[in-house]
């Protein structure tokens, strides 16, 4: 099978990173996260560097980090992946129009326009609020810990036993500074790609885990489907 692309976008809590994080376990995907490679950054920079200073008000603030610098990471990891000839998920990116005009024409090159799959997961501001004002991560690789009463009791991560945390920027007050970012700087990146051609799979986020992922793995296998004649 052919190396593919697959890019989740939507507000945040929507289950971007749950739903990669499936891919990555079933299909074998890179599960390639924005807000990783972000941090990443940050905690390799010197500790006088003044751009990075900035950034981190940003990222603190909930607004999003500057394009520039964010594509410029993001083009990295994609090379470097598509070296090791691995498919890619994305759990938040592109981000902006600008990003998108940057990663796009790489991916295309990379991977070719039909084996990238768009993904569009819904949610309204308020489900937002709610899922990631709860929400948890484990320390070690950030698996996201789902805010459902299944989970409540975990202090652990199940799935490589390490601390779970809350992150400090999610506050009610930062996630809804994110949910108006994702709405006036992602949200246009899906008429981008629809411009550029692509097939947008609306999905309902607003359900069980189990049920976002059987509507994200049928959608994946009907593109794969030649088209009919």
């Amino acid at each position: 099978m052919s190396k593919e692309v697959v890019i989740f976008i939507g507000p945040p809590g929507s289950g971007k990173g749950t739903q990669a994080d499936l891919l990555l376990e079933e299909m074998g995907f890179y599960h390639l996260e924005s807000s990783k490679v972000i941090e990443e950054k940050f905690k390799s920079a010197p500790a006088n560097d003044e751009a990075i200073a900035r950034e981190r008000e940003l990222w603190a603030s909930g607004k999003l980090n500057s394009p520039e610098m964010v594509r410029e990471l993001i083009l990295e990891r994609i090379r470097e992946v598509a070296t090791e000839g691995k498919s890619i998920v994305f759990s938040g990116s592109p981000r902006t129009l600008y990003e998108a005009e940057g990663e796009m024409p790489v991916l295309e090159e990379l991977y070719e326009p039909q084996h990238i799959h768009v993904l569009h997961l819904e949610i309204g501001e308020e489900e937002s609020v709610r899922r990631n004002s709860k929400r948890r991560i484990c320390a070690e690789n950030r698996h996201p810990i789902p805010n459902l009463p299944s989970y409540e009791k975990l202090t652990k991560c199940p799935k490589d036993g390490s601390e779970l945390i809350t992150r400090a920027l999610d506050t009610e007050d930062t996630i809804r500074v994110r949910f108006k970012e994702y709405l006036a700087r992602t949200a246009p990146v899906l008429k981008l790609l629809e411009d550029r051609g692509y097939a947008i799979v609306n999905i309902d986020g607003d359900t069980t885990i189990e049920t976002v992922h059987s509507h994200v793995a049928d959608a994946i296998q009907r593109q794969r489907l030649p088209a009919p004649k």
